[in-house]
């Protein structure tokens, strides 16, 4: 039937914070969580989540020295192990969440068997950010290249940097980080912003904020940090130096939900949909925790509380259908 005959009672798909604090949670309630981290080679579902390609840690509760983006994620893992999560290096490939108990598949989605049956499901394979796609740009992230300006927009007092992208997000971005900078760029390929009117009027007003239209970033400067980037004036195509040791991007995000398309409930805009103040999906005994519902905090913290929830709603579901551990 499967490769192992056992029904689990909750299977995790997703180790970033919301599904490492879900392990940690379902395992000290004696569940056994089976956790699905994976895979390491995967742009999509990376191990750890988005904070491992994170650097500094500020503002996450507990650490007043700071913490490394990757060590933090050790400490997760490490605590949901010590409790008894079975944490596994692997992608899940393919779901069918018709009928319990659920089927999850790691590797060939076109296998006659599912790899692992379990009467629970918690979703928390995340979101990425939308990138640029130019060289070395993994390199750089943590490295003055950022993708979320309330977790590093500290570390840019007093310096020069830009922001790309023309929608509200990005303006949000700009306008909080003008708390910090001394200027901030605003990098925007057209000659026009998508943002909300009332977004725009705040932009305009700020002093720090410089809208440079039709441009695009072109190339990254600086071999263990961001010195400068290139920028190519959309119209007349000629390439000038901008000097800023900081690159915010803040294009977009994209959920990490293609497993789940025709199968749970989504927004719009791909993100799940859960319950107004729950966890819950539209399928009952699946729920989704972290930044794959969650499209406006996008925080580690706000994804761990709502992996914790998640947890519990798995548990009590769980102990009200007689289908405890």
């Amino acid at each position: 039937m499967t490769s192992s005959d056992t029904i689990h009672d909750v299977v995790i798909i997703g180790s970033g914070p919301a599904g490492l604090t879900a392990a940690i949670y379902t395992a000290r309630a004696n569940l056994s969580p089976l956790v699905l981290e994976g895979e390491p080679s995967s742009t999509s579902d990376q191990p750890g989540g988005q904070l491992m390609l994170t650097t500094d840690v500020e503002n996450y509760p507990g650490f007043p020295e700071g913490v490394m983006g990757p060590e933090l994620m050790m400490n997760f893992k490490q605590q949901a192990a010590r409790f008894g999560a079975d944490i596994r290096t692997v992608k899940a490939s393919k779901v069918d969440l018709s009928e319990r108990p659920f089927k999850i598949w790691v590797g060939d989605p076109e296998a006659p068997e599912p790899t692992h049956l379990s009467k629970t499901v918690i979703v928390s394979t995340g979101a990425q950010s939308l990138m640029l796609g130019l060289d070395r740009e993994n390199e750089l992230i943590g490295h003055g290249l950022s993708t979320c300006a309330t977790c590093d927009g500290f570390f840019f007092r007093d310096h020069d940097i830009a922001v790309v992208g023309g929608g509200d997000s990005a303006l949000e971005e700009a306008n909080f980080l003008s708390r910090f900078a001394s200027k901030v760029y605003l990098v925007v390929r057209r000659d026009e912003l998508r943002a909300s009117k009332i977004m725009q009027d705040r932009a305009h007003a700020n002093p720090k904020i410089e809208i440079l239209w039709n441009t695009s970033v072109t190339e990254y400067v600086g071999e263990s940090k961001l010195e400068s980037v290139k920028i190519r004036n959309n119209l007349d195509e000629s390439i000038s130096d901008l000097a800023v040791t900081g690159l915010f991007i803040a294009i977009g995000h994209k959920p990490n939900t293609g497993l789940f398309e025709g199968q749970l409930d989504m927004k719009d805009n791909g993100y799940l949909l859960t319950q107004p103040g729950r966890t819950a999906t539209n399928i009952e005994g699946v729920f989704a925790s972290g930044d794959v519902q969650d499209d406006y905090y996008r925080q580690a913290i706000t994804a761990a509380g709502s992996g914790c929830a998640a947890a519990l709603e798995a548990e009590r579901w769980l102990e009200a259908n007689d289908e405890g551990h």
